[in-house]
């Protein structure tokens, strides 16, 4: 599916990509569009969505084939996160927690662990998180104070968690805890966390601007007991896993900041072309039409920065970090900014919830927040310019 609003970056895709977008946007528009007003009214959990999602194999797509998965290269993660968030942000970001707790197994994890957790996330019998933020480390992730200490056979798990997806719905959990408090940064470690542990509890819901219906909480941990090989690589290394996850999970925020701003250029462009004042079209006005001019040419800035980087993961560079910092900080940045004048160009039509760009504008925000801020990202940027 192309709009007459994208222009020529769809055509540096190879017949598997574009196969795979088409397969990704047909979805979207059939099965996933229909239900996000719902979804955002009701604040309700998109099952049907995510089952629309599993049914097409596109809910964990970078799982690789020997553990049951599509075996998908970052660039096809982005792209399908682009189509579904173009139609609705929430199912993406429910998704997305899928490859979130994947990734630190597929970086760190034993064989017997992918063996044992990646083929239930791969067939859709599992849904999974990621739980590294506390109440008092969001940006400043060494500060965590959640701890495990060993026991025999296993660990202790005691802590809070704060502003977790999929809390409370999720199956498995990537869980990040310190097991020597004096190393400090170097005292983090991994683990996987099951939903049936004893000793974990939740917070309530926590009432957002956006993504209403991707279930966010807090999550505390009492005394958890955690098997010895759930221990995600090596004690002490956890800091570098959920840093390595982050330089690789930001381009796929990146790609949902740039389906949530296509969407939005595209129902613009289409309100601009219908709606009528002073007997023509509005979108025959000079000031629309600049307006609309450069809500596109940000939004495929923003796409070809997003490929590069998951092209940058796939071929190995080593400066992944500051590639996704980029895609994720301008994309974020552009998906803010186009939502915005998408309301604009639809005036009191865009405030309302007839039309879904006030809801996009919503969902942009979160993306300019979430997996680092964007002055964060800011940051990553200038220690790579600057060494």
């Amino acid at each position: 599916m192309t709009s007459r609003s994208e222009t020529s970056s769809v055509w540096l895709l190879d017949d598997e990509h574009l196969a795979l977008r088409e397969v990704a946007a047909d979805v979207a528009d059939r099965h996933i569009a229909p239900r996000a007003a719902d979804v955002d009214d009701r604040a309700e959990f998109p099952e049907q969505s995510l089952r629309a999602l599993i049914a097409a194999d596109l809910h964990a797509v970078g799982i690789p084939q020997n553990y049951g998965g599509q075996g998908g290269d970052h660039l096809a993660s982005a792209i399908v996160a682009e189509q579904i968030a173009r139609a609705c942000a929430t199912t993406q970001q429910v998704a997305g927690g899928n490859e979130l707790f994947a990734m630190p197994l597929l970086l760190a994890g034993s064989d017997d662990l992918k063996k044992r957790y990646l083929p239930p996330i791969a067939s859709g019998d599992m849904l999974g998180a990621f739980a590294l933020t506390e109440p008092e480390a969001g940006s400043d992730v060494a500060a965590l104070r959640t701890r495990a200490r060993p026991v025999a056979g296993g660990w202790l798990l005691k802590g809070t968690k704060r502003w977790i997806t999929n809390a409370g719905r999720a199956d498995v959990y990537v869980v990040f805890a310190s097991t020597d408090p004096d190393a400090g940064s170097r005292g983090i470690s991994t683990f996987v966390v099951e939903a049936a542990d004893e000793g974990i509890s939740y917070g309530s819901p926590e009432r957002k601007m956006g993504l209403k219906g991707s279930p966010t909480r807090g999550m505390t941990f009492e005394d958890v007991f955690i098997p010895a090989d759930r221990l995600i690589g090596d004690t002490g290394r956890g800091l570098r896993i959920a840093l390595g996850t982050l330089d690789r999970s930001r381009t796929t925020v990146a790609a949902q900041a740039v389906g949530i701003a296509q969407g939005a250029l595209d129902i613009a462009v289409a309100y601009a072309g219908q709606r009528r004042q002073f007997g023509t079209p509005i979108s025959e006005f000079q000031g629309i039409q600049f307006l609309a001019a450069d809500m596109a040419t940000r939004v495929e800035a923003s796409r070809l920065l997003t490929w590069s980087a998951a092209r940058a993961i796939d071929g190995g560079h080593t400066a992944i970090g500051a590639a996704g910092a980029m895609a994720k900080c301008f994309a974020s940045d552009t998906a803010m900014a186009v939502t915005t004048d998408a309301v604009q160009i639809l005036g009191g039509s865009g405030y309302v919830k007839d039309y879904p760009v006030e809801r996009m504008m919503r969902d942009a925000k979160i993306t300019q927040i979430y997996e680092g801020t964007n002055q964060i990202q800011r940051i990553v940027i200038a220690r790579h310019l600057f060494g």
